[in-house]
């Protein structure tokens, strides 16, 4: 599977994730296989014990996508939320199960469903939930 950083979630987006794991369509599934594996290796904290540069659901990242050398800011975010938050990127789609769990500085390389690959850095943590004191979003 590639180059893959430890992985911190908090609880609350553990139990949700897996929720959405077990409901994911067919569409879905090997993004949904891919997220329960990742979730599977996750050391699971409690929200109050996530460091604030620690990639978690609602979070604003600013990455690097070291293969086509382009940098972006997006908000992880689950499926229900996209139309709601204008740079959303769903946990459900490949880049955005890609995120879930990395902290600042880490280097990923992620599978994409066209059999290719993508490498991805995390640059900064724009805006975390948890930072902000909003555990139960």
């Amino acid at each position: 599977m590639g180059q893959r950083p430890p992985l911190l979630v908090n609880r609350l987006d553990a139990e949700r994730l897996q929720r959405l794991i077990d409901d994911a369509s067919e569409k879905d599934q090997a993004v949904a296989e891919m997220l329960e594996y990742e979730l599977s290796r996750s050391v699971v904290v409690d929200p109050t014990e996530i460091p604030d540069n620690v990639v978690s659901i609602n979070s604003q990242v600013q990455f690097t996508d070291l293969t086509r050398d382009k940098q972006m800011i997006r908000t992880l975010v689950y499926p229900h939320a996209l139309n709601s938050t204008e740079d959303g990127l769903s946990v459900m789609a490949p880049i955005g199960a890609s995120l879930l769990g990395l902290k600042a500085g880490d280097i990923i390389d992620w599978p994409l469903p066209n059999n290719s690959h993508t490498h991805l850095r995390i640059d900064a943590i724009l805006w975390q939930p948890e930072r902000e004191g909003q555990f139960h979003r």
